[in-house]
């Protein structure tokens, strides 16, 4: 796909605007990753991560970045013994979840949205 792609975006200078949209446009439509609590759900075949194809995943970035990242570090540290475990049952911990899915979602659609705009834009101008 990658090579069809490249073919396809061409050497002028609207090459790498084309790269861009295209790419966009066919990035769109992957799942976005959810928040969850380990401790409601009890089908493991969801801990799954598809592209990289192992069993059990979690992921988080730096903590001063998302909430979700604050309580992925939170748990990691106490699992590890570092620190005392959080007092939340894990119903609080998955409406938490629920809550950083939503917030995310919405921010993922304004984005899409203002792509949507500023690309019509810059269809009828150019």
């Amino acid at each position: 796909l990658q090579k069809s792609l490249s073919e396809t975006f061409g050497a002028d200078k609207y090459s790498r605007a084309r790269k861009e949209v295209l790419t966009y446009m066919f990035s769109r439509p992957m799942q976005m990753a959810l928040y969850f609590c380990t401790g409601v759900l009890d089908d493991e075949t969801l801990f799954h991560h598809y592209a990289l194809n192992v069993p059990f995943y979690t992921h988080f970035t730096s903590p001063i970045r998302r909430y979700a990242d604050i309580i992925v570090h939170r748990l990691l540290s106490a699992s590890l013994g570092a620190s005392s475990p959080i007092k939340m049952e894990k119903e609080a911990i998955q409406k938490q979840a629920d809550h950083c899915n939503d917030r995310k979602m919405a921010s993922k659609r304004v984005q899409e949205l203002s792509s949507d705009l500023f690309f019509s834009v810059f269809v009828r101008v150019r």
